[in-house]
C-alpha cells in the first residue's frame, strides 16, 4: 500500500497542466463525436497560438478538407454570466488569433471546469460527463490593442462548443464561406 501511494503522488501534474490536459480532452470529445480528427499541434505551431488541429474530409465534389486550428484554454474561474464570458487573454493569443486573412481559420475555446478537480469528471456504466463547457469565439478582425499583459474578451454564452457547432464551423470552412 505505501508503495502505491508513493506513486500516485509523484505522478499528480501541475493544476494547469492538467486544466490543458482536461480542455484537450473535452475537445477531442467534441472532434470525435462529430466525425472529425483531432491533433495536438506540433511545437512550430503551438509557439504560434495553435494548440490544436481539427480536420475533416471535404464534400464528395470538392478539393479541399476542412481544417481549424484552435487555441485552448480551461479556468475555473467564475467568468460567466447570462450573456457573455469575460476572458483575459493574454495579448500574444489576441494578436495571434485577430489576424484578419489567416491561412486556415482560428477559433479560440475557453473550457469552464468547477473549483474542485474532483467534480469535473462524473462517471458511471451508463455516462462519462465532462463538467462544465466549453465556449467557443473568432477573434478574426478584431483591433490591435495597446494593452500589455491581457485583452478582456468576451464569448457569448450561445457559443457553445458542442458537436453542431463545429460541423456547421467545418462545413462553412469546406464551402469556402470561413477563411
Amino acid at each position: 500500500m505505501i508503495i502505491l501511494l508513493a506513486s500516485q503522488s509523484s505522478s499528480l501534474m501541475d493544476i494547469n497542466t492538467q486544466k490543458e490536459e482536461f480542455s484537450y480532452a473535452y475537445v477531442y470529445g467534441v472532434a470525435a463525436a462529430a466525425g472529425y480528427s483531432f491533433q495536438i499541434a506540433p511545437r512550430p505551431l503551438d509557439a504560434e497560438g495553435v494548440d490544436v488541429i481539427i480536420t475533416g474530409l471535404g464534400a464528395s465534389n470538392s478539393t479541399r478538407r476542412p481544417r481549424l486550428d484552435v487555441q485552448v484554454k480551461c479556468t475555473s474561474r467564475d467568468l460567466l454570466d447570462k450573456e457573455v464570458i469575460r476572458y483575459p487573454l493574454e495579448v500574444k493569443n489576441y494578436e495571434e488569433l485577430r489576424l484578419e486573412n489567416p491561412f486556415v481559420p482560428r477559433i479560440l475555446i475557453v473550457v469552464l471546469v468547477p473549483d474542485s478537480q474532483d467534480d469535473w469528471l462524473r462517471q458511471s456504466q451508463q455516462e462519462l460527463c465532462l463538467r462544465y463547457c466549453g465556449y467557443w469565439v473568432s477573434l478574426r478582425g478584431l483591433p490591435p490593442t495597446q494593452n500589455q499583459n491581457t485583452v478582456t474578451v468576451q464569448i457569448p454564452t450561445q457559443n457553445i462548443f458542442n458537436k453542431d457547432a463545429l460541423k456547421t464551423l467545418m462545413q462553412r470552412i469546406d464551402s469556402g464561406e470561413l477563411r
